[in-house]
């Protein structure tokens, strides 16, 4: 899933890289596709730094490749090369050194909520996944369907914020 397309936040990825390797975490908006059902567009990613032995397979990992940032799910990790891929593609990203890896999704900030990925993809989720890397009219008004669901969220709390508060302790 790719999170930074224009050649103009060059500037952006190398800051965010520094950030990064020198410990410090970033958050970043997801703008692709090949994620879902687990990361969806619009959602906020919070990236933390997380040295190679501390990742596993299942994570989702922040790379740099063609001068771009992916979140994609580590596949495998051997010696020389990490296997990424996307949730909902069908085939394995090419393989990348751990140099490449430069962190770990450690939350997704949802207008629905905040979710704490897990590691183990679920059968639905996996079947999910599937369905949405093959047919593109699933995929289509899925995206739609979260994207009311997600205008819904905010209007909630929007009126939520703006409504009295009332108490029933009495007062």
């Amino acid at each position: 899933m790719p999170v930074m397309t224009e050649a103009r936040g060059d500037h952006k990825l190398e800051l965010a890289t520094e950030v990064l390797r020198s410990g410090g975490a970033i958050r970043l908006q997801a703008l692709g596709t090949s994620m879902l059902p687990s990361v969806w567009p619009g959602d906020v990613l919070s990236i933390a730094p997380a040295p190679g032995k501390d990742m596993v397979p299942g994570d989702i990992v922040l790379v740099v490749r063609d001068g771009r940032f992916f979140v994609h799910r580590l596949i495998e990790k051997r010696d020389c090369a990490w296997i990424t891929r996307g949730d909902s593609l069908p085939q394995n990203d090419p393989p990348l050194t751990e140099a490449q890896v430069l962190g770990k999704v450690s939350l997704i900030h949802r207008k629905t909520g905040d979710i704490v990925p897990s590691s183990q993809v679920s059968p639905f989720g996996r079947t999910l996944a599937w369905m949405l890397c093959r047919w593109d009219l699933f995929r289509n008004l899925s995206l739609r369907i979260h994207s009311f669901q997600q205008l819904g969220a905010s209007a909630n709390r929007s009126i939520d914020t703006n409504e009295p508060h009332l108490s029933t302790c009495g007062e």
